[in-house]
């Protein structure tokens, strides 16, 4: 009968003390490895949050630039685009608030914010009635970029991070470097305008974006 209640006795011993270290250990080493995935996952996750945001800021941005661009004309023989190396000033035609026609002037350029970073940045002018309002909101934009933070304005969007940026016109057939208003002539518009814009690095989009924009009435025939 000793034998028997050995028997039973035996395997109803249990683990030992090596055996649940063992079972720990692996049990640890398991959850570390399944929270580094998860971690991973959730890195991974935010990345592409961060980059699909950044896709859809851009792409909002360039439909304004685009949209500004379509509607630039000039406000009885005033200029409809200049650029001066720092800012691209616009006369665009629209309505006020009532739908009557009336233009405004658009500016962009690349400056400081009221944070210290840069970005890329957006002004326009109320609703302009006169040939002496456009001349005053003309000379406003202007002032404005070249204010020491021309994002502190109450005027002005912020409408992307940016450090950097250049315009180039298409224009005789080919893209050279943008010039001012005076320097295009009879013309109204260039043919074509090209930004490059230089975006910093960060988790979503960064380094050079360029955009080619061509006047709406110019055809594969001009080319």
């Amino acid at each position: 009968m000793a034998r028997p209640q050995a028997a039973r006795r035996a395997r109803l011993r249990g683990f030992t003390l090596v055996e649940l270290l063992v079972a720990l250990a692996a049990m640890a080493l398991l959850a570390l490895i399944s929270w580094r995935g998860l971690e991973s996952m959730a890195r991974a996750q935010s990345q592409h949050g961060a980059r699909d945001e950044a896709v859809l800021v851009l792409q909002t941005a360039l439909a304004q630039w685009g949209a500004d661009l379509d509607a630039a004309a000039n406000f009885g023989n005033t200029p409809a685009l200049d650029w001066n190396g720092r800012v691209l000033r616009i006369t665009r035609q629209g309505t006020d608030a009532q739908g009557s026609p009336a233009a405004r002037v658009i500016a962009w350029t690349v400056g400081l914010t009221a944070e210290g970073g840069s970005s890329w940045l957006r002004w326009q002018s109320p609703p302009l009635a006169s040939r002496a309002d456009w001349t005053q909101a003309w000379g406003a934009a202007a002032a404005w970029a070249d204010s020491a933070a021309p994002g502190t304005d109450a005027a002005a969007t912020r409408v992307l991070p940016a450090t950097g940026w250049n315009v180039g016109y298409f224009r005789n057939g080919a893209w050279a470097v943008a010039v001012q208003a005076q320097a295009l002539g009879t013309a109204t518009l260039p043919d074509g305008v090209r930004l490059q814009l230089q975006l910093p690095p960060g988790p979503g989009l960064s380094g050079l974006i360029t955009r080619d924009w061509l006047r709406p009435n110019w055809s594969a025939a001009n080319r």
